[in-house]
């Protein structure tokens, strides 16, 4: 691993205001190589517990394929894929043996030993990458309201607020194949931060709110943080949160 940081990293999940917990969040380390990570949220739907098999679905599907992902002869962006691919396919089968309709969303990404990074994501769970406080960048969510910010058709402000900005134009669990966005960088550097969540977290806050918590607040801290404010912002009638950060520390001296 780069010698010039070291990486700190938190996860965090709460009900919300919803009776049930379809949210579901994992930091995975590497078995074998140290500083090889996988950072992975699910947002499920469909009826009680419909949405939770899905998103449990999402978490054994990539566990089994980090699990024998080796980033010396792997290729990240393709093992991603193949979370994708394989986590549709189990929720649909899912699908058959039971009434409910699950689905569910998925942003991942994985980090290599080397500091290359990669991301892919499906639905309107989002992955942000910031360096400091400045944001770089983050994924554009698979909805309805993404489609008419894309078209200038309205802001991201009114997206915000949109009644049907929980709308979705492909997930994993549905009759087509999910959309499947990717994204790589090429070296991380110490400063930089990740952070992936559902939309019961992002929905509150804009990018720059993030980008001063995750620079001036550690990664636990930024968790507890975020959640406590998208509870209280929520006024009782708050979504599922789930989230994970990763921080690149610099090394002192």
């Amino acid at each position: 691993m780069s010698s010039g940081y070291r990486l700190t990293a938190s996860t965090g999940i709460h009900k919300g205001d919803r009776e049930y917990q379809q949210d579901q969040v994992a930091l995975l380390k590497h078995s074998r190589i140290n500083g090889c990570v996988l950072a992975i949220v699910a947002d499920g739907m469909g009826g009680r517990s419909g949405g939770r098999k899905a998103s449990d679905q999402v978490m054994m599907t990539a566990k089994q394929l980090f699990d024998r992902y080796d980033p010396e002869t792997d290729d990240a962006a393709a093992t991603l894929r193949q979370v994708v691919e394989e986590a549709h396919i189990v929720i649909k089968l899912t699908a058959i043996s039971s009434e409910e309709e699950p689905h569910s969303t998925l942003a991942a990404f994985l980090i290599n030993p080397g500091g290359d990074c990669y991301w892919a994501h499906t639905g309107d769970s989002r992955i942000y990458h910031f360096h400091g406080s400045k944001f770089i960048k983050r994924t554009m969510d698979h909805s309805y309201v993404q489609a008419l910010v894309n078209r200038g058709e309205i802001t991201e402000e009114q997206a915000a607020v949109h009644p049907q900005s929980n709308i979705l134009m492909g997930c994993l669990g549905t009759e087509g194949d999910p959309p499947v966005d990717a994204h790589f960088i090429a070296k991380l550097r110490p400063g930089d931060a990740l952070m992936a969540c559902s939309d019961g977290v992002w929905h509150y806050f804009n990018n720059g709110e993030i980008g001063s918590v995750l620079s001036t607040l550690s990664a636990r801290e930024a968790t507890e943080f975020l959640i406590e404010k998208a509870r209280s912002r929520g006024r009782g009638g708050g979504d599922n949160l789930s989230l994970v950060i990763v921080k690149l520390e610099p090394l002192d001296g």
